[in-house]
């Protein structure tokens, strides 16, 4: 076998790759500047509305006021008491419990919506608009409607269960059916996000694999299990993120259909975070709440973010 050497002169002449050169701190600067020109219109809001006053309820968390008199310094005794007030602990465990409830309806309700309009439907775009519909519509609004709906003694829903010979329960005036009755407005109400969001990541899949599949003899139960979830997990993992940050700000339904009742059943931590500010002139003790609770959702998510390298697909 016959070898050939390259040549000392040819390896040493092999031209070098050409050395980036750094742009001048000029045109640094006025790119810089260009981006910044370019941000402002979002950073401001960002700046005034959104980091500013996170950082004030920082510092307000570290005194006691009454939104009147002068703040006095009490260091790290709010966030101390505050873990150890039972008030806040059935505050917490109210939350998780709308989550726990919540979040498994919201997502086999949008999933089943959005596997039902990625079929050949007629209509689709219709179905489209009217489950989506609810999304845009003001919590208040919504809220008010369901409380209606769910009214023990006139409502649709009790209504239409006694004509079956079924008395219902007591809804939002229960302590037991408060909680529940808030569940189901909320899922009702985010359906249509959900929908859209693993619509989108269905229209994605490649539908050679499901024709694959059914080749192989597949049955529509074995093609959502091994495709249809597994490629849908990107999308997946974000409602799942959305829908639990969402869920531990939970607020505004909870405020207009029970108020935080009946007996404090329903009584969330913004709800806490909304009475000890405003009904009991505690705005430190507010504080540190709010950053508690910004911490816990700071924690799970950066814990979803580490875990979703185990089962989100995204190739």
């Amino acid at each position: 076998m016959t070898t050939y050497a390259t040549p000392a002169a040819v390896v040493a002449k092999a031209p070098l790759p050409p050395r980036r050169r750094r742009p001048p701190a000029r045109a640094r600067a006025t790119y810089a500047l260009t981006v910044l020109v370019f941000l402002l219109p979002s950073l401001i809001p960002l700046l005034v509305f959104v980091i500013g006053p996170m950082i004030s309820a920082g510092w307000t968390s570290l005194h006691s006021w009454n939104l009147i008199g002068p703040m006095t310094w009490v260091g790290l005794d709010n966030y101390a008491h505050l873990l150890t007030d039972p008030a806040t602990h059935q505050a917490f465990l109210h939350t998780v419990f709308y989550i726990v409830g919540y979040l498994p309806l919201v997502y086999v309700g949008g999933l089943a919506l959005a596997l039902a309009l990625n079929t050949r439907l007629r209509g689709r775009a219709v179905f489209r608009g009217v489950y989506f519909l609810p999304v845009v519509t003001s919590w208040v609004v919504v809220a008010l409607v369901w409380r209606w709906l769910l009214s023990p003694s006139n409502g649709v829903v009790n209504n239409a269960l006694a004509w079956f010979g079924i008395q219902g329960p007591g809804w939002w005036a229960d302590p037991a059916w408060a909680m529940p009755s808030i569940i189901l407005a909320s899922a009702w109400k985010d359906l249509g996000f959900v929908m859209v969001i693993l619509l989108a990541g269905l229209q994605t899949i490649n539908p050679d694999l499901y024709e694959a599949a059914s080749l192989d003899g597949a049955g529509w139960w074995r093609r959502l299990r091994s495709i249809t979830l597994p490629l849908l997990s990107p999308s997946t993992f974000f409602v799942i993120v959305l829908s639990l940050i969402n869920g531990f700000q939970v607020f505004d339904q909870v405020y207009v259909m029970t108020g935080g009742g009946p007996n404090d059943a329903s009584r969330v931590v913004v709800q806490q975070v909304y009475d000890l500010t405003f009904r009991y002139g505690q705005a430190g003790m507010a504080s540190a709440l709010s950053w508690l609770l910004f911490f816990i959702i700071l924690v799970i998510t950066l814990i979803q973010f580490y875990g979703q390298k185990r089962w989100v697909n995204y190739e």
